[in-house]
């Protein structure tokens, strides 16, 4: 293993998911999901929002005649489209699925150019214009989702015409930036091709491809900075799309403010900032530089324990899709793009595989069952952009500054990063549940208890995991109705050894937690948020870990302002939201009884998709507000009238999946 890297994840196919809650998704990413934005991005579903994805590759490809439709970025919502399809298929083989991704391969890589450049929007009419407006252009960003693709197909499948491609890319952007004389020293105006360039080194071993994400990350933000050269020696009246702003580049925005190793706060595009961060991680881990490490650290620190909602969401802004301040976390405008969130699970993956700390875990399994879940309807057609935590249909479409929240799912989006976000990374769920380490995994520390292998158990999630290790391997089944049941069951098949050991993560949210094997209590010291079995582990051995999951009543920090005197409902790793459907209209004149009963009732209830025949609801005791007496009034002397009422709460990543209507999560106690 490499210098800072203390442990290895699994790979997808190995580790088949068969399990009540995920494997419904999965299924539904396959079947429905990927069906269902082919289609799309082919231009073929009604009332959908175009995309032309698919017909600027063939216009640049000389296939059809046109004009290029979209954003800057469009190639990229192919491209995640082919990095979910290859997750299915490294999973499941599908012939079907995989003749359709040979044929838009096909297109592709006729649309590349010959020195390797690759981008429709340029190569459509404006070649004379490429790399001459890296702040906007999101010619890297492009080119980084397309690499991730090439790298996923060809572990997938084995083909390689995608990667060659996309290593040619990779070589002809080498070819024009970094230190050497004559090249400029540049860097991408959205953070995406440092993360993807780590995936096309780890795909083919090519230290230049690592050498390139390391030079952009270096470079990003030192003085003198690029982004204001370029304007400063580029400006005059903005003419095209592709020159750069008549106004002063916002560095803050795109997180080149500063040299990367003295950021520690969070700020700007929350999506740029998670790519980065994602990056940053990757290559302290490869390179060794534990000066970047440290930087991840502060970063994440300020993410999660100062801008993160309840929900595992970020970016509190629609201003610039931003972040803004510690402790700024407003509900009713909240912005919360999905993609900001799973770009947070893909840092804390990062982070996990440099500090065996259960708080990454945590954050990872908080954004997957609320915001990413809750993004796309239970029918796998609908998506979220904006995952707010209160919804007031009227002020929705009345108030502009609300306008950015949907009280419904959309069938698309202009801007279509999320849907098909939302696909690769459900589709590559497996690789996030377990990992393992070697004796001197921990940066040339043994372990503890002398252990020379370590499973890691992440994320609870029913199935199989088969993990190779430099002594043989673990083979381990997984058991459960997590997060709905208290109660996961593991059975260890095979073991890498005698000396062979086994760490559970036990979730910041649990209070109590209980682990037997064998039928007995199992003895096991706890270290930054996991369980180590002393005695380590056997083949034949079975563990019983309970998780206590009671209903609670989360209150924020009290600098967190939108917060004060409410609270949210939690159980387990889910929050949980009222609906109009349940509890009447105006829901801001509910409170919930702090000291009031909380249970939870299995309710069949009527969705629009059958991915749930029965869930958990939370009824609680409660009070509303009297709104009798207000007559021809907006103000009136205070009068403390009340009535009891019964609450009832469902879990947030469900909202929306009924009628349309008002959503709430942080409810006055």
């Amino acid at each position: 293993m490499n210098h800072m890297e203390i442990s290895r994840p699994i790979e997808i196919r190995n580790a088949p998911i068969k399990d009540r809650f995920w494997s419904r998704y999965q299924e539904l990413v396959r079947n429905t999901v990927l069906p269902y934005q082919w289609e799309v991005l082919n231009d073929r579903m009604p009332d959908a929002a175009p995309s032309h994805a698919v017909q600027n590759f063939r216009i640049a490809a000389g296939l059809e005649e046109g004009s290029f439709y979209g954003e800057v970025f469009q190639d990229s919502d192919l491209a995640k489209w082919l990095e979910a399809a290859s997750y299915c298929l490294e999973g499941k083989a599908n012939p079907e699925l995989e003749n359709i991704m040979d044929n838009v391969i096909d297109i592709i890589v006729k649309a590349q150019q010959d020195d390797g450049y690759l981008d429709t929007y340029f190569t459509a009419g404006r070649r004379d214009k490429e790399w001459t407006n890296l702040y906007e252009c999101h010619e890297m960003y492009c080119a980084g989702h397309m690499m991730e693709a090439a790298a996923a197909y060809y572990k997938a499948t084995g083909k390689r015409k995608l990667l060659d491609a996309m290593c040619r890319c990779a070589s002809h952007i080498a070819g024009q930036f970094g230190e050497d004389e004559g090249k400029k020293r540049g860097y991408p105006g959205h953070q995406e091709i440092e993360l993807a360039l780590v995936k096309l080194y780890e795909a083919t071993g090519t230290e230049e491809y690592l050498k390139l994400a390391s030079f952009f990350l270096e470079e990003r933000g030192k003085e003198p900075n690029y982004f204001l050269e370029e304007w400063e020696t580029t400006r005059r009246k903005r003419t095209f799309k592709t020159d750069m702003p008549t106004e002063a580049p916002n560095l803050f925005y795109n997180q080149s403010h500063k040299a990367v190793y003295g950021q520690d706060s969070a700020v700007g595009h929350a999506v740029r900032a998670m790519y980065m961060y994602t990056a940053m991680s990757d290559v302290a881990r490869i390179e060794g530089n534990e000066e970047m490490y440290r930087a991840c650290r502060r970063l994440w620190e300020d993410v999660t324990n100062r801008q993160m909602y309840i929900t595992g969401a970020v970016g509190s802004t629609p201003t610039g899709e931003a972040f803004t301040f510690a402790y700024d976390l407003p509900n009713e405008t909240a912005y919360a793009e999905t993609c900001a969130s799973i770009g947070l699970i893909f840092f804390a993956h990062r982070m996990q595989r440099m500090d065996m700390d259960g708080v990454y875990g945590d954050v990872m399994e908080r954004a997957l069952y609320n915001v990413v879940l809750g993004a796309m309807s239970g029918d796998g057609k609908q998506f979220l952009y904006v995952n707010p935590l209160e919804i007031w249909p009227e002020a929705s479409e009345k108030n502009p500054q609300r306008s950015h929240v949907k009280p419904v799912r959309q069938k698309w989006f202009g801007c279509a990063c999320c849907p098909p976000n939302i696909a690769r990374l459900l589709a590559s769920l497996g690789q996030y549940i377990y990992s393992w380490a070697g004796k001197y995994g921990c940066v040339g520390k043994p372990f503890a208890d002398n252990r020379e292998d370590m499973l890691y158990i992440h994320l609870y999630i029913a199935g199989e995991g088969t993990i190779e290790t430099e002594r043989g391997k673990y083979k381990v089944e997984q058991e459960g109705n997590y997060p709905w049941e208290e109660e996961i069951r593991l059975t260890i098949h095979e073991v890498p050894g005698e000396k062979a050991g086994i760490a559970l993560r036990i979730p910041g949210w649990c209070r109590s937690a209980a682990v037997e094997r064998n039928g007995q209590p199992a003895f096991y010291r706890m270290e930054k948020g996991y369980a180590y079995l002393e005695k380590g582990v056997k083949a034949g051995d079975e563990i019983r870990l309970t998780l206590s999951m009671p209903v609670e009543l989360i209150q924020a920090n009290p600098k967190v302002r939108a917060d004060a005197g409410k609270a949210a409902i939690q159980r387990g790793p889910v929050i949980y939201c009222l609906e109009q459907e349940d509890n009447g209209e105006n829901l801001s004149a509910l409170r919930l009884d702090a000291g009031g009963r909380m249970e939870v009732v299995y309710n069949k209830l009527a969705f629009s998709a059958a991915l749930f025949e029965q869930i958990p609801v939370v009824v609680a005791k409660g009070f509303r507000t009297a709104e009798d007496g207000w007559e021809g009034s907006l103000y009136r002397p205070y009068v403390p009238q009340e009535k009891e009422v019964e609450i009832k709460a469902i879990p947030y990543f469900l909202w929306g999946n009924r009628k349309p209507g008002e959503m709430l999560v942080w409810v006055r106690v």
